[in-house]
Order: C-alpha cells, then sequence, then structure tokens
C-alpha cells in the first residue's frame, strides 16, 4: 500500500529507531505497517548531478519560460534553525517517528509526545522565515513560481508572503480534538499546558540539538512522568493532535485536489530541500511528468525523482537560491 496515506511528512515523537524492523508494532494494522517502510526508506544516489553552472542557468530559464510549481521539503527550513529526517545530520539517525496508529491507539505514547512537544515547541516558535521562503515569495510575485506545496508544517512559507500555497501535510500552528473535532490555535493550547505544568519549561534542560523535525524533543521518562496534559476546550478528552498528517495517515483530499490544480497551471516543476521519500509528495513530481512538464531538483542529497530531472543541482538551497536570484536578476 504504498500511496499518500502510507508515508505523509509531517511526524510525531522519537521511538526507539529498532522500532522500525520486523515485527514493529504487529497489530497496528496496514497503514502502520506501510508508514514504518515509508520512514525506513533509504534514498540513494542514482543519478549524475548537472554540472553547477549549467543548474543553474537552466533552472533560471524554467522559470523565465513561465511559471513553476515548486515543491518543498525539509531542506529548505534547515537554514531557520529547523532540522530535517534524512540529511547528514537528520533526526532519523537517532530515532524513529512514532505512526499516526500508535498515536491514536496507545494513550502512553500520545502523552509522551505532548510532554515532549511542549518543550520543543518553544525552537519551532521562534524559528523565522530564511533567504529561501522570501525568494519563493518574491518570485511568486514576479510570475515566475505559479505557486509552492510544501510538505514542511512549519508554516514559515505562509510567513514569508507565498500566496499560492498548499501546506500538504497540515501546520503545526493549531490543534484538533480526535473526539469532538474542534481545533485550537497553538498558542492558546500552549499558554493552557503552561497554567497546568508550572514551572516545567524552566527546570527542564533543553539541548536544541535534539529538536525534532516537527517540534518534539528527547525527554527523559521522568520529566514524561511529570508532565501534565490538558483536555480539549470543548469536550474535554485528551486525544488531542497536532493539526497534521502524520506517518500513516492520508492527505485531505482537497489539498490534493489543490495542489493538481496548482501544476495544471505551471509550466514546469521544482522540487527544493526534498527527497520524495514519501508518496505523498513524489506523486505530484510523477504526476507532472506525465504531463510533459520539464523537472528541476536543487537539493543536498539524493531524490526519487533525480534520474527523471532535467536539471539535477547538487546544492544546499539556500546558496542556490541566492545564485538563482542573481541569475534572475531579481
Amino acid at each position: 500500500m504504498e500511496d499518500s496515506s502510507s508515508g505523509a511528512g509531517a511526524a510525531l515523537g522519537p521511538e526507539p529507531v529498532q522500532g522500525t524492523g520486523p515485527g514493529a508494532g504487529v497489530g497496528l494494522g496496514d497503514a502502520h505497517q506501510a508508514a514504518l517502510r515509508s520512514i525506513a526508506r533509504v534514498v540513494d544516489e542514482t543519478a549524475t548531478p548537472t554540472p553547477p553552472n549549467e543548474a543553474r542557468r537552466g533552472i533560471a530559464g524554467l522559470l523565465r519560460r513561465g511559471p513553476a510549481l515548486v515543491v518543498t521539503g525539509a531542506g529548505v527550513s534547515t537554514g531557520s534553525g529547523i532540522p530535517d529526517y534524512r540529511g547528514p545530520q537528520g533526526s532519523l539517525r537517532r530515532h524513529r517517528p512514532m505512526t499516526y496508529q500508535e498515536f491514536r491507539n496507545d494513550r502512553e505514547a500520545s502523552h509522551r509526545y505532548w510532554a515532549r512537544s511542549f518543550v520543543g515547541w518553544r525552537l519551532m516558535n521562534r524559528a523565522a522565515p530564511n533567504v529561501v521562503h522570501y525568494a519563493l515569495a518574491e518570485l511568486e510575485q514576479e510570475g515566475m513560481v505559479g505557486g509552492v506545496v510544501t510538505q514542511n508544517v512549519d508554516g514559515l512559507h505562509a510567513r514569508a508572503g507565498s500566496r499560492n500555497l498548499v501546506a500538504l501535510h497540515g501546520d503545526l500552528s493549531s490543534v484538533a480534538c480526535l473526539v469532538c473535532g474542534y481545533v485550537e490555535d497553538r498558542n492558546s493550547f500552549d499558554r493552557r499546558l503552561r497554567d497546568a505544568n508550572p514551572g516545567y519549561l524552566e527546570s527542564v534542560s533543553l539541548d536544541p540539538s535534539l529538536v525534532n523535525p516537527d517540534g518534539d524533543v528527547e525527554l527523559s521518562s521522568e520529566w514524561v512522568d511529570r508532565f501534565r496534559m490538558v483536555g480539549c476546550f470543548v469536550c474535554g478528552s485528551t486525544l488531542l493532535k497536532p493539526d497534521v498528517v502524520y506517518f500513516g495517515e492520508p492527505v485531505p483530499v482537497d489539498r490534493k485536489e489543490r495542489a493538481r490544480s496548482m501544476l495544471e497551471d505551471c509550466s514546469s516543476v521544482l522540487v527544493a530541500g526534498s527527497s520524495l521519500a514519501v508518496m505523498s509528495g513524489l506523486r505530484i513530481i510523477l504526476d507532472g511528468l506525465r504531463q510533459g512538464k520539464p523537472l528541476a531538483v536543487v537539493n543536498g542529497g539524493p531524490g526519487r525523482a533525480d534520474t527523471r530531472a532535467t536539471y539535477l543541482w547538487r546544492s544546499e538551497v539556500e546558496p542556490a537560491f541566492l545564485q538563482l536570484l542573481d541569475e534572475l536578476d531579481v
């Protein structure tokens, strides 16, 4: 079952790395098992990158000829201090994310996630857009970018000014109740957690290097046990989750339809900072290729669509986009 329900880009709190092995999560169903396969996927180098100068000129040419749909991943936000999953220092090297099925069916797991997220949210909430986010917003204003589909859940594209935007996997800035459906602003929810846990944040020691891409952080069992969860503002249930798509959960249909509509209106596709390891992102690329649209990739590591790219620029995203802006005289 390799589709958008088997590997969305936002993850929950860390589980032991060995949890991806045979037999992990027995009894949680096919979606959980497919999510584990997606998490464990290794993306190897399969293509020879385009020479950098040729890649820069070629991608600039695609942008000049008509609007591109840009698909972004974690590599776009590393310059904002948010780590990625699969890079050389990626968080998957020290933990594997919890799946939706584990979170939904194990109250201890969801409690552990929220204790960690309560602490890690400090850093995520302070993150600011970087040059890539602002460059994409500016290129949209110039008519060279027709829209952005992001797999990130940090909200930084919107804060930088991107208007035609689909956050494929949602946004950490709100919290949803899985019982009654009420959605609460994350800052309001965070204030309620602070009231329920006086002195907690001041006492816990936070190592910024251990914060994960979705805002949680490694905590000892002592601190997890001390954490007090609050309930839904409407129904009181503690079965709450960030309003994002997890591994093992489907991407909402309306987001997929909006991404398809944006693709139809664009003449090329540009991948920035993503290995496309999960199908929800890769599917957009495959649809563009079927429509005969040229593909360009800017990424610091290997990706699943590299062999299909007209231009493959093997570079960290920030310096590449600075060079692109110079090439485009923007």
